[in-house]
């Protein structure tokens, strides 16, 4: 290791948690024992800070001052966007490269969820990205799987994956990606249960991966592809009529759209909304502006997701924080959100009616004093 290079890692403070929840106001119940599924999370989005700083130790890799400088609210809303993200994403990504890192991600982010109360987590990931440093898309994959068996195990989270192909790549890898993710098609903990298409939408011709989606439905696996964050509701017609989802990741924008979204309702397409997410990429310049509101009285079903807590150093626990402090929702009204993520899940309707009984419990305890 280089001296520039360890000093550069060793001076990093130590990072903080991101699973310690703000302070419940009295007469209100705690957010993080609200049983909730959460349904958008990608995989190295899912590491924590201080792994991220632990693992640059480990290869003496000096971290980009971008990647510690996440307030969203430090930074102009014209100033955040794609670029910035992807800049980052990429420097954390290119510190994954070994079996056991790929395990502690997974293990790490099963952990989080339990202590934000999820029952369910379907974790997005590329094996592609780690394919080099394992032996291919398959082992990268089989290590995400059995680590998502065991880590279930020790947590009591139900951790099911989500393939996802990318946009920045020829629409053929995403056949080959589908073909493989249906081998290990099912609703259970360990298996893949959807396939998904991630990164710009602005890049690629959608309707160029609808063979690949429909390879993963033909197996058994539901449509999960992003839109409708970066672009507007014409791009969400595009995805919905190429991919045919079963949920869309994000689907914001549809917002701006009324009838479309009375459609997409009518179709009972679920929302993946991620609103701290929105704000990082400057979709949104601040919370208030997040749309939730309006897909709750169209009466859509949102889940609330994080997506990348390592970049935009929020879990899945402020997002309904934002909804109960932002929003004015009651406790009453964040249960029915919870109760919409865990419908949205690709679960097993048996593991559905025990999570809807947990967050029957949960509304019934007294809120705090």
């Amino acid at each position: 290791m280089g001296r520039e290079a360890l000093m550069a890692s060793t001076s990093i403070p130590r990072q903080p948690s991101l699973t310690i929840p703000a302070p419940t106001p009295p007469g209100r119940r705690p957010l993080s024992t609200l049983p909730k599924a959460h349904l958008h999370l990608h995989f190295t989005g899912a590491m924590r800070p201080q792994t991220l700083v632990d693992m640059a130790q480990e290869k003496g890799t000096r971290l980009p001052p971008h990647l510690l400088d996440l307030d969203p609210l430090t930074v102009p809303a014209d100033a955040r966007g794609w670029f910035r993200f992807q800049r980052s994403y990429d420097a954390a990504r290119a510190l994954v490269r070994s079996e056991a890192a790929m395990r502690r991600i997974v293990a790490e982010a099963a952990e989080d969820d339990a202590a934000e109360g999820s029952r369910r987590l379907e974790m997005q990931v590329d094996p592609t990205s780690y394919a080099p440093w394992v032996g291919g898309i398959t082992p990268a994959l089989e290590i995400i799987i059995d680590e998502a068996i065991a880590a279930g195990k020790r947590t009591g989270v139900e951790v099911a994956l989500i393939v996802a192909a990318s946009r920045i790549r020829h629409p053929l890898d995403a056949r080959t990606l589908a073909r493989l993710a249906v081998q290990y098609a099912g609703d259970g903990p360990g298996q893949v249960v959807g396939f998904g298409l991630s990164n710009d939408e602005r890049m690629g011709d959608t309707s160029a991966f609808a063979p690949a989606f429909r390879i993963a439905r033909d197996g058994g696996l539901a449509s999960v592809p992003h839109g409708g964050e970066l672009l507007g509701p014409e791009s969400v017609m595009n995805v919905v009529s190429a991919l045919h989802p079963t949920r869309l990741g994000h689907g914001v924008r549809t917002s701006e759209d009324p009838d479309l979204l009375r459609r997409l309702v009518d179709a009972d397409i679920s929302f993946e909304v991620c609103p701290t997410s929105n704000i990082h990429l400057g979709v949104f310049p601040d919370f208030a502006s997040v749309p939730l509101m309006r897909f709750i009285e169209a009466g859509a079903r949102v889940a609330l997701s994080a997506d990348d807590p390592l970049l935009f150093h929020s879990r899945v626990v402020a997002q309904y924080e934002a909804a109960r402090d932002v929003f004015g929702l009651s406790d009453a009204q964040l249960a029915d959100l919870a109760r919409q993520s865990i419908d949205a899940s690709l679960a097993s309707e048996a593991s559905k009616r025990v999570w809807k009984v947990e967050i029957d419990q949960w509304l019934a305890a007294p809120p705090a004093a």
